[in-house]
């Protein structure tokens, strides 16, 4: 039975644009995504992020979500979220790791949008001691059409 369990889900976005973007057809646009789990003995850890732009004559909208949650029948769980916002793009990166005596599964994930265009990776361990650890890792890049 999980005695403890952590979410953290996070949404952010920024406009720029003096025209609302529904009202006109993006020059460039593109949606990102990836996320991952991982679990071992009575442990588990999952984060997601995902991240949508759209470029218009007028400007730039774009969107990013974050989340993660990790549980163990331990007390030894945490998630984090953060969402970074700064003139040359916007950031979400997630972390849970969960421990259960020497067991632990732990995951991360990091999405951002740039005027270049879209990235998103996962990473993924877990491990039960006397084994061999296991990983997973992701990355999506969806570059975007330079504006002229």
């Amino acid at each position: 039975m999980l005695r403890k369990s952590l979410l953290a889900i996070f949404v952010a976005s920024a406009t720029v644009a003096a025209t609302p973007a529904a009202a006109q057809e993006c020059d460039a646009a593109g949606t990102i995504g990836s996320g991952g789990s991982a679990a071992a003995g009575g442990t588990s850890a999952s984060t997601v992020g995902t991240a949508g732009t759209c470029r218009t004559d007028s400007g730039t909208t774009s969107s990013i979500g974050a989340g993660g949650s990790a549980a163990t029948s331990d007390e030894k769980a945490k998630s984090r979220t953060k969402i970074n916002e700064n003139p040359s793009q916007l950031q979400g990166q997630s972390k849970a790791q969960a421990m259960d005596k020497g067991t632990f599964s732990k995951s991360q994930t990091k999405t951002k949008v740039t005027e270049d265009g879209l990235q998103s990776r996962t990473k993924t361990m877990s491990h039960v001691p006397g084994e061999k650890p296991t990983q997973s890792k992701t990355k999506t890049i969806l570059p975007l059409p330079q504006q002229q």
